[in-house]
């Protein structure tokens, strides 16, 4: 492929095993607001620049996001965080209207994706709130889980609205745009694994995702899954209905690239760097790299911060993160290379 490989061809190219110049260098949820304000406030040259122009400073792979939202502006908001905003099927009823909006993109998001494609220089993704994630949003976190028992007409009746919900949102962003991949939000996992059981997501989720996730897959995005906390009972889960990655495989959580790469070979997998070391110096930094490595030369592994770059990691710290994720990207992809592992 040379030099010459354009990032989105990277991304698709690292996600499917396939030969490339290197492994891609993405921040893939930026950082957090408190991180930029301290870079800013020591390096006042940061402050005009925004998120595309910060990934072009570090000499990052740059992406594009959208996040379809099937709330309005109409939609009533949760007293408190985790709240219901709906107990019944009459409540849900009475809202439903301000839900699931016609799909748009804006004309500024359709040049720069575009951009970003015809440049080389950045991948485009989009988002929709999956099975698990949105239902919790109107039924609060309590009432959610109950649901599953208590109410299982509601759970399945606000799936089904979503699911119709989503295919316009996918013929939509097919006709519209090449995107590189999407994601579903769902983080149905914490730091014990999934908060359901397995019976619960073959009944109240599987059936969804298998109807949905095909339609995708024909417009040609990958389809991943975003579920924070210990999802290796979940790769399992997702990987039976067809989803081909998941993300961001949180260190501290348990998560264990190299157990899903044995037992999904045909997915991939993004994310996984500890946050936590990058603020521990050039050896923690570099350790963990090493600690990454057999799985970025297995191969369908996109290494990146295992979440958004915490405010104690330094300027000077991220560069040197920089300096050796470059490092490692490219050296995985020579010896890929050298011991022919492409599919």
């Amino acid at each position: 492929m040379g030099n010459q490989m354009k990032a989105h061809e990277r991304f698709v190219a690292a996600a499917k095993g396939k030969s490339l110049d290197r492994l891609p260098l993405l921040e893939w949820a930026s950082w957090w607001d408190l991180t930029l304000d301290n870079w800013r406030r020591t390096h006042p040259a940061l402050r005009p620049l925004n998120v595309w122009e910060l990934h072009a400073h570090f000499g990052l792979d740059r992406h594009l996001q959208c996040w379809f939202d099937p709330r309005s502006a109409e939609t009533p908001r949760p007293r408190s965080h985790g709240a219901p905003i709906v107990r019944t099927l009459r409540e849900y009823g009475e809202i439903r209207h301000t839900l699931y909006p016609e799909p748009c993109l804006s004309p500024e998001f359709i040049r720069t994706a575009k951009d970003f494609h015809r440049s080389g220089t950045g991948v485009v993704w989009y988002t929709i709130e999956g099975f698990f994630w949105f239902p919790r949003t109107l039924l609060g976190i309590e009432g959610h889980l109950y649901s599953f028992y208590d109410d299982p007409e509601l759970y399945h009746t606000i799936c089904a609205d979503l699911l119709r919900w989503a295919r316009r949102v996918v013929s939509y962003c097919g006709e519209t745009l090449d995107f590189d991949f999407m994601t579903f939000a769902e983080d149905m996992s914490y730091n014990a694994g999934p908060m359901i059981s397995k019976p619960c997501f073959d009944t109240f989720l599987a059936p969804y995702y298998r109807q949905l996730v095909p339609l995708i897959r024909q417009t040609g995005a990958l389809t991943m899954v975003d579920s924070d906390g210990d999802i290796t009972a979940a790769v399992d889960w997702f990987g039976e209905v067809g989803i081909e990655g998941m993300l961001p495989l949180e260190r501290q959580a348990g998560a264990d690239i190299s157990r899903y790469q044995r037992g999904h070979p045909d997915m991939f997998f993004l994310g996984h760097f500890d946050k936590l070391v990058l603020d521990k110096g050039e050896a923690a930094i570099r350790a963990e790299f090493d600690r990454l490595l057999p799985g970025m030369v297995r191969g369908r592994f996109i290494p990146s911060v295992d979440h958004q770059t915490p405010p104690a990691v330094t300027y000077d710290d991220y560069l040197t993160y920089l300096r050796l994720f470059r490092e490692y990207a490219t050296l995985a992809a020579a010896i890929r290379a050298r011991e022919n592992l492409f599919l």
